[in-house]
C-alpha cells in the first residue's frame, strides 16, 4: 500500500487540549496547532476525543473451528468499528490454541485481515484440559510471540500446575491470565447465587468459587516472583484480595468487562438467555465495587470478553443457552456512561484502561503509545455528544447476543487509525489496513 498522509484537525486529545495531529506512513509526524495541510487528507475532528487506538487483552474470535460465531476477520472488523487497534485472542478455539503452530495460524489471519493487530493468548494446557502443560515455551517462541496464556473459559485449578505455568511464564516475562472458578463449587450453577437465584430457583454461583482461586493465585505468584492477571473480576470480595496483594507488592494485574460495571443479577428475572454469563451479573453492591477499584487502579484495564454465539445458542431456554456477550462495539460507549460521566475517571483515564495499560500487560511495544510526534499512528476519534439506540443487527461482529440491544448509549466512535491508515471513517467501516505490520 502506498504511504497515507492525513492531518486530523482540533481534536481534543485525551480530553483536555485540542491539536492537530500528523499521520504519514504510520506515524505521528507532527502536532500542534494551525498546522499546514501540505497535501494532507484533512480530518475535521472539533469536538472529538483522540485516544491512543483501543486495546482488548479478552477477546473471543472464535476461529479456528467456531466460524459459525465468529471468524478472525469478522471479529477485528467489531474491534475497528470499536476503536480497537489490537486485540489478544483467547484460545479456546476448535482446535484449542495450545500448539505453535495454532497461534501462528490466528496471527497470520490477523495479519491477512488487516482490520486491528492479532495477538493470540496461548493455552496455559493441553486442549484446556487441565492436566498437562502446553507448549508455552514453543508458543512464546513462535512468530506470534506469545505473551499471555490462559485457559479462560475454564480455571486452571490444579494448583501445580499453575505454580509451573507461573514459573515457565517468568523466563520471558509473560503472563497467566487466570479465569478464576473454582469448578466444585460452580458444577451445575446457572447465576449468581443470592436472594435473585433463590426466588428463581436457579443453582447458585456463589463469589467464593471466584475469590478462593483469586487468593490461591496471588499468593502462588508472589511465592514464584511471577506475573499474574485475573480475568474478568465480578466481586466485592474479589476487589478485597486484588487491593491487598498490591499492597503487598504482589505482581497482580485485573481487568473487569463492561457488562460487569453496568448490569447486575436483577437483569436475569427476565430469564432472557442474552444475560447469560461467565462469570455470572452480581449484585448492585459488586457493581458499585468494581466501579470503585476501577477509579483507584485495583483494577488496571477493561477487558470485553467478546464472546459471540450463533443464534441458536441464545435463543433457547435459559438452561440450555451458552454463556457470553458480545463487547467489542459496545465497550467505549458503556465506560463513558458508567465511568466518564459518573466523574469516576476522566477521558486520560480511559486511554490508560483501555489502551496504555493493557498493552503493557499483554507486552504489545507498539500499541498503546501516547499520541506524541514519532509514534505509530494508532488513534481513535471519538465523539462523545452522540446518543444511539444500539442494534445488534447492524454490528459488524457475527454475533448478534448483545446485552445492551435497544439500549440507548452515548458516545460514537467516529475514526480508527492503525498505523495511520482509517479502518473507520466518519462513523463506518472503509478498508483493511496493510496486510502486513512491518510493511508500514
Amino acid at each position: 500500500m502506498s504511504p497515507q498522509h492525513y492531518l486530523i484537525r482540533r481534536a481534543t486529545v485525551l480530553g483536555e487540549k485540542v491539536t492537530d495531529l500528523r499521520l504519514e506512513a504510520g506515524t505521528i509526524t507532527e502536532t500542534g496547532t494551525d498546522l499546514e495541510p501540505r497535501g494532507a487528507e484533512m480530518i475535521d475532528a472539533e469536538g472529538l476525543i483522540a485516544l491512543p487506538g483501543l486495546v482488548d487483552v479478552h477477546t473471543h474470535l472464535r476461529e479456528p473451528g467456531r466460524e459459525d460465531a465468529e471468524t478472525v476477520e469478522t471479529g477485528t472488523r467489531a474491534a475497528a468499528a470499536g476503536g480497537y487497534t489490537a486485540v489478544c485472542a483467547m484460545a479456546n478455539s476448535q482446535p484449542v490454541a495450545d500448539t505453535a503452530g495454532l497461534v501462528e495460524q490466528v496471527w497470520e489471519l490477523g495479519r491477512a485481515a488487516g482490520w486491528a493487530d492479532v495477538h493470540p493468548i496461548g493455552a496455559v494446557t493441553v486442549g484446556l484440559g487441565g492436566e498437562q502443560l502446553a507448549e508455552i515455551g514453543a508458543m512464546a517462541d513462535s512468530r506470534a510471540q506469545v505473551r499471555m496464556f490462559s485457559d479462560d473459559g475454564k480455571c486452571v485449578h490444579n494448583a501445580l500446575l499453575m505454580r509451573r505455568a507461573l514459573e515457565y511464564v517468568k523466563t520471558f516475562d509473560g503472563v497467566v491470565a487466570q479465569h478464576a472458578q473454582e469448578p466444585q463449587l460452580t458444577e451445575g450453577a446457572q447465576m449468581n447465587e443470592g436472594s435473585v437465584s433463590a426466588d428463581l430457583g436457579l443453582a447458585g454461583w456463589p463469589a467464593v468459587a471466584e475469590e478462593a482461586i483469586i487468593a490461591r493465585d496471588v499468593l502462588l505468584a508472589q511465592h514464584v516472583g511471577s506475573r499474574v492477571h485475573i480475568c474478568h473480576v465480578s466481586t466485592q470480595g474479589s476487589v478485597e484480595i486484588i487491593r491487598w496483594a498490591k499492597e503487598r507488592g504482589i505482581d497482580v494485574t485485573a481487568e473487569v468487562t463492561p457488562h460487569h460495571l453496568v448490569l447486575t443479577d436483577e437483569m436475569v428475572r427476565s430469564y432472557d438467555p442474552v444475560y447469560k454469563v461467565n462469570p455470572p451479573l452480581r449484585t448492585r453492591e459488586d457493581v458499585e465495587a468494581l466501579r470503585a477499584a476501577v477509579a483507584d487502579g485495583t483494577i488496571d484495564v477493561i477487558g470485553t470478553d467478546h464472546a459471540p454465539h450463533p443464534l441458536e445458542a441464545k435463543e433457547c431456554e435459559w438452561a440450555s443457552a451458552a454463556m457470553g456477550m458480545t463487547g467489542l462495539e459496545t465497550a467505549l460507549s458503556v465506560i463513558q456512561m458508567t465511568l466518564v460521566e459518573t466523574g469516576i475517571v476522566n477521558w486520560s483515564d480511559v486511554a490508560r484502561i483501555m489502551s496504555t495499560v493493557p498493552a503493557r500487560i499483554a507486552r504489545i511495544d507498539d500499541q498503546g503509545r501516547p499520541l506524541t510526534q514519532g509514534e505509530p499512528a494508532n488513534i481513535v476519534l471519538v465523539d462523545p455528544a452522540v446518543r444511539r439506540v444500539v442494534d445488534p443487527q447492524t454490528h459488524a461482529s457475527k454475533g448478534r447476543n448483545s446485552p445492551y440491544r435497544a439500549m440507548e448509549l452515548p458516545g460514537q466512535v467516529r475514526a480508527t487509525f492503525l498505523r495511520g491508515h482509517p479502518t473507520v471513517l466518519n462513523g463506518r467501516l472503509t478498508t483493511p489496513g496493510s496486510r502486513n505490520p512491518a510493511e508500514n
